[in-house]
């Protein structure tokens, strides 16, 4: 039965865009969402993750071309990869589907006329570059040449990296086709305008009553400052995307539809759970009894935090509670780019690693800003070794022979320290707190302050001592008691992050899936089964091959 308290959520996080291998910077996104998710359902809240794969545009339908595969054959085999990836890291998804779906496409049409019926959308003819060998329109990224501002070589169409400048394709100086490596012309076309400058007042408001991060705040504040500009939901056939109704060899854009399958997605688990309907999450009214949250990284905020509330509100929907961002992945300070092939894919990481080691990094680095966070192999290694092996699963290796060799595999009836217990049970509210503001680095060294204590406490009892004096053995027993219960709550506190390990702890304790509210009564009498390993150290040469890979992957 709902309670009065119970919150019911939805959370998303980008759709992955299917034209290649998952790697280790979309996991930084998907870690932080999927650890966030468990922590609200350990709270006893209803909480739905969404995802997918980003199945449209000139990439996946170039990519497709060089393949000799058809497009749909194409994202059918990433989604099917990336799903086995995030599985493999344990990442929970309730629904996740492609945006190149019925479902999707009826979706987007139907929003489309709610645009057009409330004249929100305008045509406009513009100039674009074309490559008159492919014959076809071509987006920024597939033109580079040299600056115009600074004369840097070797830059994209639409921005330099050198000097920050921004720029149509048009105004570079030697422009080439990175398709056909042929200088490009300029052709005038027919684009589909939505007016997003007739919504600025809507999203000043909404975004002035969103807590957003203050990084957020700023660069919203540069681009009203800037001025808005009306966005061009609309691309040339050839395409890989949904046809606009009635309009001959024209696309929508494909960051048009990407979100809009958010809301595909849902409509798609609704089907299969009758719990969840779209209108819960999506009506117009629905914000004031259910959360829906976007997490995203900062290289699409543009899109999330004014074109799809823009969109939104024209097409009758409601707005997010809440959108959060967050930085980039570098790898021992260098950037990824997967254009360069600097990054590690997640299946050679999985080829060699744990995927908890990763989960618990990523989150003993995370927290609520869009800062960049690096993925440095010796801090990994000497992190994971320290805070997981040498003091969490340390406590359980070191109780649990005591209690099966002194107390036939029995817990204690009571605690003989029950204030320090207490103690470990009253940082709940704290540790709740970080994880609920995403603030995870902090809940991170709370969890292993406690597990300091609860090794101090072991260390100062010596049950090892104990064992070589006859007579100690309920002394001894209750020691181990104590550092298994200590053990518990660390682990109840660790479960969204480290949801695999936790699943044995449970069958190690015999005992129900843990919830956030069990650390409130410590395991008193009660039988326990054999320790068995929980997490091994890692070792070099688990390391050394994922270092040497760096950089040789392209995709």
């Amino acid at each position: 039965m709902k309670t009065a308290s119970k919150r019911r959520i939805v959370v998303t996080t980008a759709l992955i865009y299917a034209n290649g291998d998952l790697h280790l910077g979309h996991l930084v996104e998907t870690i932080q969402a999927d650890i966030w998710a468990r922590f609200q359902r350990m709270r006893g809240h209803e909480c739905w993750t969404i995802s997918g794969s980003d199945a449209h545009g000139t990439p996946i339908m170039l990519s497709a071309e060089k393949a000799g595969i058809k497009p749909e054959d194409l994202i059918q085999q990433k989604e099917k990869e990336h799903e086995a990836d995030f599985k493999a890291f344990d990442i929970h998804f309730d629904s996740f589907c492609t945006t190149h779906s019925a479902d999707n496409s009826a979706l987007t049409e139907a929003i489309y006329a709610k645009l057009n019926a409330k004249n929100d959308i305008e045509t406009r003819t513009i100039a674009q570059a074309y490559d008159t060998v492919k014959e076809m329109f071509l987006p920024d990224r597939y033109i580079k040449g040299e600056c115009p501002r600074c004369h840097t070589k070797d830059q994209y169409g639409d921005s330099c990296e050198h000097c920050g400048a921004t720029y149509s394709p048009l105004e570079m100086i030697n422009p080439i086709s990175t398709v056909s490596q042929t200088k490009p012309m300029e052709k005038c076309s027919e684009h589909y305008f939505f007016k997003l400058t007739k919504y600025e007042s809507i999203l000043k408001n909404w975004l002035d009553k969103t807590p957003l991060q203050p990084e957020i705040k700023n660069k919203l504040q540069e681009w009203f400052e800037g001025g808005l500009k009306d966005w061009d939901i609309s691309r040339d056939a050839p395409y890989f995307g949904f046809e606009i109704p009635g309009k001959k060899d024209k696309y929508f854009y494909v960051w048009l539809d990407a979100p809009i399958g958010y809301i595909a997605n849902l409509g798609d688990l609704a089907k299969h759970n009758l719990a969840v309907t779209v209108e819960d999450f999506f009506s117009k009214d629905a914000s004031d009894k259910t959360e829906l949250y976007h997490f995203i990284g900062k290289d699409i905020m543009y899109f999330h935090v004014l074109f799809w509330p823009a969109i939104l509100v024209s097409a009758g929907y409601r707005l997010p509670t809440n959108v959060y961002v967050h930085g980039f992945l570098t790898i021992n300070g260098e950037k990824m780019s997967k254009s360069r092939g600097t990054f590690i894919s997640a299946k050679s990481y999985l080829a060699h690693l744990d995927p908890a080691y990763l989960r618990y990094y990523f989150f003993a680095k995370l927290s609520n800003n869009v800062a960049d966070i690096d993925l440095n192999w010796v801090d990994f290694q000497q992190r994971v070794n320290a805070d997981l092996v040498g003091k969490v699963v340390n406590i359980a290796s070191r109780c649990t022979g005591f209690i099966h060799k002194y107390a036939n595999g029995r817990l204690a009836p009571c605690l003989p320290e029950q204030d320090l217990y207490q103690l470990f049970a009253r940082s709940n509210s704290e540790i709740a707190q970080f994880f609920e503001e995403r603030e995870f680095s902090q809940a991170a060294r709370a969890i292993m302050h406690l597990a300091d204590l609860a090794n101090q406490y072991i260390d100062s009892k010596k049950p090892w001592s104990l064992a070589k004096e006859s007579g100690q053995e309920a002394l001894i027993q209750a020691i181990c008691t104590q550092g298994l219960n200590l053990f518990r709550v660390l682990m109840i506190y660790l479960k969204p992050v480290l949801p695999a390990m936790a699943t044995a702890v449970e069958t190690f304790l015999q005992i129900n899936p843990l919830v956030w509210e069990d650390c409130n009564k410590p395991l008193l009498s009660h039988s326990i089964a054999p320790f068995t390993p929980l997490m091994q150290r890692i070792q070099n040469e688990d390391i050394n091959p994922l270092i040497s890979q760096q950089g040789d992957h392209h995709s």
